[in-house]
């Protein structure tokens, strides 16, 4: 037999893995949030603001170039890439893991028509964090070890059952129930993919579960708003008109967002002695910054005298990553990490 055709037959033997623990097929009616929009308008068009909606790698650019940087300098194939950041960022995939057995097939360009790539290409992850990521789910296992996050934590409701804060809700297009994770303590939600973040070496680079300070205040009273008086549904419930109950806005607002910082650190200065004494305090239930790996605060200080400058002094307020060579890179391919700078939960920096 020739080289050649020892080599395909090699081929055949390939198989594209899929995880069974991959979300249920949806039909159409739950697909997008085009349909969630007849009874839930004013939610869906606060969610479609926010980066819980440009979570995919279609329509964010910044999760683009991350992805494409880590294929580049990994050599893994994009689309295997993509798998492994749906964990977190498109938890709907259909496949949730991929195996040397994919990288064979992409590389020799057998891929086309698997699992891997229809579940990538499917239109279903095109609204990244979509209603049905969070509405869709019905229980959450924290007994995992920390390194199992996102999609490897949750059980899916069976298809057209949403989980909702209301013990009263129904609806007649689908079916509902209540969830302590989404009314009464919904950072147990946010926790399931906002904690820690590995890089592909296993170092952790955030991790705002575990700097969270246990208080009164919710992950949603700020990312999301404080319970408000409005709709949830347009739908004629209560005698003709759409019942009133109180909601929070869907905008999931984040560092990106300059009104989330307005009153986010208080500022102080003290003279002690010679010296000027700087103190940074946060009142928040996590470090800030926190969320991502290489955040950065630059404190800009400017003595002056009169109308003179006298001095200037920068800090920054970062981490930075290096690879197994000591050379500089992102979080996600980093070995090593220099000491946080953050400013902790209920606490301070001095300067």
């Amino acid at each position: 037999m020739s080289k050649i055709g020892a080599f395909l037959l090699l081929s055949v033997g390939i198989t594209l893995s899929a995880s069974p623990q991959a979300a249920p097929e949806l039909n159409a009616q739950y697909q997008d949030s085009s349909n969630c929009k007849s009874c839930h308008l004013p939610i869906v068009r606060k969610w479609q603001e926010s980066y819980h909606a440009k979570s995919h790698y279609g329509s964010n650019e910044y999760l683009r170039a991350s992805m494409d940087y880590v294929h580049r300098k990994t050599r893994k194939s994009l689309n295997a890439v993509k798998v492994q950041c749906a964990v977190c960022h498109n938890p709907r995939i259909a496949v949730t893991e991929t195996g040397m057995d994919y990288e064979i097939a992409s590389v020799m360009k057998l891929s086309k028509g698997s699992a891997v790539d229809k579940a990538v290409a499917s239109d279903d992850l095109a609204e990244g964090i979509n209603c049905l990521v969070c509405h869709n789910v019905d229980s959450i296992d924290e007994s995992l070890p920390e390194s199992k996050r996102g999609i490897h934590r949750i059980k899916w409701n069976p298809i057209g059952t949403m989980s909702g804060p209301y013990k009263d809700a129904d609806s007649p297009y689908h079916k509902t129930q209540y969830r302590d994770f989404i009314g009464k303590d919904p950072k147990k939600l946010c926790f399931t993919c906002h904690a820690n973040d590995r890089s592909m070496s296993g170092l952790v680079f955030a991790n705002t579960q575990k700097e969270y300070k246990e208080t009164t205040k919710q992950c949603v009273d700020c990312h999301m708003s404080p319970k408000r008086e409005g709709i949830a549904s347009t739908l004629p419930i209560d005698n003709g008109k759409p019942k009133k109950r109180m909601v929070r806005e869907h905008g999931f607002v984040g560092a990106h967002s300059a009104a989330l910082w307005d009153g986010a650190l208080d500022v102080k200065g003290k003279k002690v002695k010679e010296n000027l004494l700087i103190t940074l305090s946060n009142h928040n239930p996590h470090n800030v910054p926190t969320g991502f790996g290489a955040r950065e605060i630059v404190v800009d200080i400017v003595y002056m005298s009169g109308s003179n400058v006298v001095e200037k002094k920068v800090y920054s307020l970062t981490q930075h990553y290096t690879d197994k060579r000591g050379k500089v890179t992102i979080p996600h391919l980093a070995v090593h990490a220099t000491e946080g700078m953050s400013i902790p939960a209920n606490g301070e920096r001095n300067f």
